[in-house]
């Protein structure tokens, strides 16, 4: 095994579209612009950046579009060598109230909407999958999110660690994620950041920035 060189991280992102009460939503605008930001500041070693794709805000009427997202990781990684390394999603999202950055533990198996997603569903107290259960059903990151947490505010950032994603879409994708993830053997983190009113764009790119870098060092 060690003759073939050290293994790869290869990380695939999401973000969110705009949707109810939120006319810009930062994630959009982080997704969209990732690929050049990291190109110019230069990717670290050992990490490959895989597609960077902007979700639809909505749960059920956008499933099949977030499966073809997650299975195109698992495809990606199979038509590779048999050096591919880890595969790890990356999931952001806004919280227009917070006033620094969350990443997410964990996933609770329940949509309840306090608004319509943009198809205009609004689920109350549903199971996101019935077949794993009850609505109290968590599903836990495989990351170790509390030395990421850690090395990240150690570099200066306004950051904690939260096992509370509410239960919008937000929750919903990240649900999903983590049940795809652990049937395919690879990790799925969600980040919840500030709108750019709170924290400005700028240092929004140098976090998400320097969250990749730390998980490319952490395997």
């Amino acid at each position: 095994m060690g003759s073939e060189g050290p293994s790869v991280v290869t990380v695939y992102v999401t973000g969110f579209k705009k949707f109810h009460g939120v006319s810009e939503n930062p994630t959009e605008v982080i997704v969209g612009n990732l690929k050049a930001f990291m190109e110019k500041r230069g990717l670290p070693k050992g990490l490959v950046l895989g597609s960077c794709t902007i979700l639809e805000t909505a749960g059920q009427g956008a499933l099949g579009q977030l499966q073809k997202v997650l299975e195109s990781a698992v495809i990606g990684r199979e038509k590779g060598s048999s050096n591919a390394g880890q595969v790890i999603w990356v999931h952001f999202g806004v919280n227009s109230g917070a006033t620094r950055f969350a990443l997410e533990n964990q996933a609770v198996n329940e949509a309840t909407f306090r608004c319509p997603d943009e198809l205009g569903w609004k689920p109350q107290k549903v199971p996101i999958v019935p077949s794993d259960g009850g609505i109290t059903q968590i599903r836990e990151t495989s990351l170790p999110v509390n030395e990421i947490t850690k090395t990240l505010a150690k570099m200066g950032y306004d950051v904690v660690l939260s096992d509370d994603a509410g239960r919008f879409v937000c929750n919903y994708v990240y649900y999903h994620s983590l049940r795809f993830a652990e049937h395919h053997g690879i990790k799925s983190l969600f980040v919840h950041v500030p709108l750019f009113f709170t924290i400005d764009e700028e240092i929004h790119m140098h976090f998400v920035a320097s969250l990749l870098e730390v998980l490319a060092a952490s395997h």
